[in-house]
């Protein structure tokens, strides 16, 4: 069965063009009758969740897949939505991986968000992140461990970093020294 890739509506990321799930998946509903996209939670614990999505044609065939993790509470969205997200972004890899909605890249929406952040200058990210102010917990610490060890490669002392982390996050003592142990060896 061959298809013709329809111009899909997108929205400006940084200059990219960026083709939401939402558009991705109206496009392969009304255009892949008979093909599903089913989901699977590969793994769910207490700090996070992987779920994978599969494309199956006509013929109950599997043709592309794609997964996705999510840490609870990582984010704002991840705060009450985290397993949610982490299905609509495994269902757009699995519709990228099938060729729909990719011209530049594969990732998804939160993945571009999160670059972005990540290319942006300290003082930009507090301004966007001012009002989610989230509890440091074990269930975030990888992902504050990354985003420091991020900091630290930039130059940043850990005095910088705390003050950084702190702007953002309610830290925690005990998993601040864990983690300076680690980072540090001290």
């Amino acid at each position: 069965m061959k298809y013709k890739m329809t111009k899909l509506k997108s929205v400006n990321i940084q200059g990219k063009q960026y083709v939401e799930v939402n558009e991705r998946l109206k496009h392969f509903r009304s255009t892949y009758i008979g093909y599903s996209l089913m989901s699977e939670v590969v793994d769910i614990n207490d700090t996070s969740i992987t779920i994978k999505a599969t494309i199956y044609d006509d013929k109950q065939n599997p043709i592309a897949s794609g997964i996705a993790q999510e840490v609870k509470g990582s984010s704002f969205i991840n705060k009450t939505s985290y397993v949610e997200n982490c299905e609509t972004s495994a269902w757009g890899r699995a519709l990228a991986n099938f060729g729909i909605g990719i011209d530049a890249a594969v990732a998804s929406y939160n993945e571009v968000a999160n670059a972005k952040l990540n290319q942006s200058s300290t003082k930009e990210v507090v301004e966007e992140v001012k009002s989610t102010k989230t509890q440091m917990s074990k269930g975030n610490y990888a992902v504050m461990k990354k985003s420091a060890e991020n900091h630290r490669k930039k130059g940043k002392t850990w005095d910088e970093i705390l003050a950084i982390m702190s702007e953002n996050v309610i830290l925690d003592t005990k998993l601040v020294q864990d983690m300076r142990k680690e980072m540090y060896g001290k």
